[in-house]
């Protein structure tokens, strides 16, 4: 068993395709008409039949008070790998991404946490060699 598809709510389908392709990189895999929304998933570049992060309108009514709470918290809803972490900071950032922690030392990774614009805090990390 693997994952196939994982999901993170947006509050616009449209502004979530902009962040997520044009800043973060990811390419479009399906964005097939539902209704008044879309099931519209977006793959890592590198490897377009990995896993699928669907951008979810945050539609139900349960929705907006778990993120809001997460944000609220200062908890990311959701994690993505990156092989350099200060370099994505630095590319993300002059992108004007806006970060709520810089790039920290926490065990065995790197990580740091951004606003992805659509209601959610992301983190990145980076995996450290163990010393």
């Amino acid at each position: 068993m693997k994952i196939y598809v994982t999901s993170v709510f947006v509050d616009d389908q449209a502004k979530a395709l902009d962040f997520y392709t044009r800043v973060l990189g990811f390419e479009v895999k399906h964005d097939v008409p539902v209704g008044k929304h879309r099931w519209l998933t977006v793959v890592d570049r590198n490897n377009p039949s990995g896993t699928e992060l669907l951008l979810e309108p945050s539609e139900h009514p349960a929705a907006k008070p778990f993120k809001d709470a997460l944000v609220r918290d200062g908890i990311p809803f959701t994690s993505f790998q990156v092989d350099d972490l200060d370099a994505e900071y630095g590319r993300l950032r002059g992108l004007g991404v806006e970060f709520t922690q810089a790039p920290m030392d926490a065990g065995t990774v790197k990580m740091a946490v951004f606003d992805d614009t659509c209601g959610n805090l992301i983190q990145l990390v980076e995996m450290i060699e163990p010393v």
